[in-house]
């Protein structure tokens, strides 16, 4: 009966943490896809490339998550064994040795896959979700093509009557900065890093500026777009594990290092706080007022990181030794604090 208890605790854990965690991912990654996009679409085939490269960011952007997705976590299994009576029936079962040796249980393993995600998985995702994001940011943006017409940026208006596989057919064409008007039997789209180029086949190409008058008859006519806001890649902090980041010359870099490290302390005092949680209950009235407090305390120790983060960043004054200070009193306050509101 043990074990089943045990692994009844285990399975809602886990369930709950995961299923917030995958919504949160969801909304995570539909941001990511709109940031990069920016107001302005590619084709079908770049969007599919937008969407499964922001996957590659996630494992980074859910990092600073996976501490507060515990304790809300914590908190719905705690209401689900309230509503359900199952505490009463958990503890006769399990002494508080035995809940205490589950509670380091879960900790320690909790901990490995923060640390595993952290300083390996998110570091080698990161750096492909970059990579491809610069590619798609490097290749100049075109308008969704709808009622038989698309528009690249205020730089050139298509209108066609047919496309078939991005091949756009019986096209009229306004090149806005040179009064360029053309018309085409088709046109095609080429893109690459450094310039986007419309190629037109068969048709006429109408010039009418301050520098030229003329009419032209072609076969094939290429209008090249540079692409004048290209990008590098540049490395930032989520490119580096904490090792390398608290190595790195700069300054910013370094403290960021000691962030993280921060982030393993706090993800310990957050797991131990909410497997206190789960075993908690008073009456459903009272559980809520205390789980407000506990989530307001955890909110504002985040809030005081933040701040120290911003003193070791900007004023020479205050060092590493101050900070870790107070960053280990507030903790063990916190805890403490904690602790006594679960009582």
């Amino acid at each position: 009966m043990i074990g089943k208890a045990r692994y009844y605790i285990f399975y809602n854990y886990f369930k709950y943490i995961f299923i917030i965690l995958f919504i949160f991912i969801g909304l995570i990654w539909l941001s990511q896809i709109i940031r990069i996009i920016e107001f302005q679409y590619s084709f079908s085939y770049q969007i599919f490339d937008v969407a499964i490269s922001t996957l590659f960011a996630l494992p980074s952007f859910t990092n600073p998550l996976v501490p507060f997705l515990i304790l809300i976590g914590s908190f719905l299994v705690n209401t689900k064994l309230s509503n359900d009576n199952e505490i009463i029936i958990l503890k006769q079962y399990l002494s508080e040795n035995r809940l205490n040796a589950l509670f380091y249980f879960l900790t320690f393993i909790i901990f490995i896959i923060f640390t595993f995600n952290s300083e390996i998985i998110s570091k080698k995702f990161y750096e492909k979700y970059k990579i491809k994001e610069l590619e798609i940011r490097n290749n100049l943006k075109l308008g969704t093509p709808s009622q038989k017409e698309f528009h690249i940026g205020e730089i050139a208006s298509i209108f066609f009557e047919e496309e078939k596989n991005q091949v756009f057919y019986d096209v009229n064409a306004i090149i806005n900065y040179e009064n360029q008007f053309i018309t085409a039997e088709s046109v095609e789209i080429e893109i690459s890093k450094n310039n986007f180029n419309l190629v037109f086949n068969v048709g006429e190409r109408l010039i009418l500026n301050s520098n030229e008058n003329s009419k032209t008859v072609f076969n094939k006519y290429t209008y090249v777009l540079e692409n004048k806001n290209y990008e590098k890649l540049l490395m930032d902090k989520d490119h580096y594990n904490t090792y390398e980041l608290i190595r790195h010359p700069e300054k910013e870099f370094k403290n960021h290092g000691h962030n993280k490290i921060f982030q393993y302390f706090f993800l310990a005092f957050i797991t131990l706080i909410s497997l206190k949680i789960i075993f908690f209950y008073v009456n459903k009235k009272q559980n809520n007022i205390k789980f407000s407090l506990i989530f307001l305390l955890v909110f504002l120790i985040q809030v005081l990181n933040s701040y120290l983060i911003y003193l070791l960043n900007n004023h020479n004054e205050f060092n590493l030794i101050h900070y870790y200070s107070i960053i280990f009193i507030i903790l063990i306050s916190a805890y403490y604090v904690s602790i006594r509101v679960l009582k």
